[in-house]
């Protein structure tokens, strides 16, 4: 997602997140006509615009490949209803270079095959696409995207997502957030030289990216790692804890989905091994805090993110949370509407930069992108989108369960960039 929110930070990640979701820019080249654009193609409008595939005279039509009705359906759905929300507020507002935002939908159900159809399906008429949810996805449209010079904000945090002119993975990677995860843990939690902490974590890009994190961060520590590598399907983590208990060790790190942290942390509290949790975003949400591991969760659990917690006092988060109970007072307010609010006014930056430069081709977009060095939404901490080999920020935030906050988190530090990150940074 902090009172030292406007720090910039710069970080690198290796892979798409489990609960990946991601926002993409289409950008494409344009030709000079004096005709409007019809939205299908290049040109220039009448106002003197260059113009391109989504825009038109009057509009500009970004997309979603989201998931509402698979694995992440409640993301996905709070994802699409931040955006859509950012979308009205804009509309109210006069829209953007004068044109009102549309935002086109497609649900993929986290099947790889519809996304790839629906991107194909969508591309031509969109500018961009302000969410692709899944690290599967992400990866199968990764070459599409680079063709079609599209600017994606992936909500995948991986390292290897790195380094493509029109990709751009927001706030943190995986590895970043683990040596976090490490750094609070030695800082906060006695674990010092000598000991040993558990990681457990998804096979795939998500935890193999987390898992370089922490080895580097408990070399340079004097720690061991007991790996313990699982499986999106894995729901029963006893077998792992039972491992875990065996090595003696005195903290876990999961990189995992929400259903896999409950079961360690309740399994492990239920057999003595009451040590500290670390968990990436990606891994809780607050309807954990309905379940029968709630308790254990409040005493063991800590979530180390890119974002603040949306019971942050900061003045834009309460504002968008004001605002998103009362145009959806049925939905719960979680991380994934910070997620989506931020990355929405983030792209909005971006067109309204395009525009002031004279153009929102696909090309224009990205270079207007490209060109923010302190993006700051109110919302975290400022990124810079500039070099595009390392993170956009650094800096991350140690999140605390709690029932009783909206979102059913609460901040435990502010925003800050962890010991060794620079150092890991500049290694690689």
């Amino acid at each position: 997602m902090n009172t030292t929110h406007h720090r910039s930070r710069t970080r690198r990640r290796t892979s798409g997140a489990a609960l990946a979701g991601a926002l993409v820019l289409l950008l494409a080249a344009t030709g000079c006509s004096s005709k409007a654009d019809d939205g299908n193609g290049g040109g220039e409008s009448a106002d003197g615009v260059r113009t391109g595939p989504g825009v038109s005279a009057d509009t500009i039509r970004l997309g979603a490949l989201t998931d509402l009705t698979g694995p992440y359906a409640t993301l996905g759905k709070s994802i699409v209803q931040a955006q859509q929300m950012w979308a009205d507020e804009t509309n109210a507002d006069g829209g953007i270079c004068d044109r009102k935002i549309e935002i086109v939908v497609k649900d993929h159900g986290y099947d790889v095959q519809k996304a790839v159809t629906a991107y194909a399906d969508i591309a031509p008429d969109v500018v961009a696409l302000p969410q692709v949810i899944g690290s599967p996805v992400v990866s199968a449209l990764l070459d599409d995207v680079e063709r079609d010079k599209v600017l994606t904000f992936p909500q995948a945090w991986a390292a290897s997502l790195l380094g493509k002119d029109a990709i751009q993975v927001l706030g943190t990677t995986y590895d970043i957030d683990m040596i976090a995860a490490v750094d609070f843990l030695t800082r906060t939690k006695g674990v010092k030289k000598g000991d040993t902490i558990g990681h457990v974590y998804f096979e795939g890009d998500y935890g193999a990216n987390a898992l370089e994190g922490s080895t580097w961060a408990a070399k340079q520590a004097g720690l061991k790692i007991a790996g313990q590598k699982i499986q999106a399907t894995d729901t029963d983590l006893s077998a792992q804890v039972s491992a875990l208990r065996k090595e003696g060790v005195k903290a876990v790190l999961i990189s995992a989905g929400p259903a896999q942290t409950a079961s360690l942390v309740g399994v492990a509290a239920s057999r003595g091994l009451s040590v500290p949790v670390v968990s990436s975003a990606p891994g809780y949400a607050p309807q954990l805090m309905e379940t029968p591991a709630a308790p254990a969760l409040a005493a063991m659990l800590h979530v180390v993110s890119a974002a603040p917690a949306v019971s942050s006092e900061l003045p834009m988060v309460q504002r968008m949370v004001t605002s998103y109970k009362k145009k959806y007072p049925d939905s719960p307010v979680d991380s994934g509407v910070l997620s989506g609010y931020n990355a929405a006014q983030l792209m909005g930056a971006d067109l309204k930069a395009a525009c002031d430069a004279g153009g929102l081709s696909r090309e224009d977009v990205v270079r207007a992108h490209r060109s923010q060095k302190n993006a700051d939404t109110g919302l975290g901490t400022a990124q810079n989108f500039s070099d595009v080999d390392r993170p956009a920020s650094v800096e991350t935030y140690v999140l605390k369960p709690d029932a009783k906050a909206t979102g059913a988190m609460v901040n435990a530090e502010d925003a800050h960039t962890a010991s060794g990150v620079e150092e890991y940074l500049s290694g690689r």
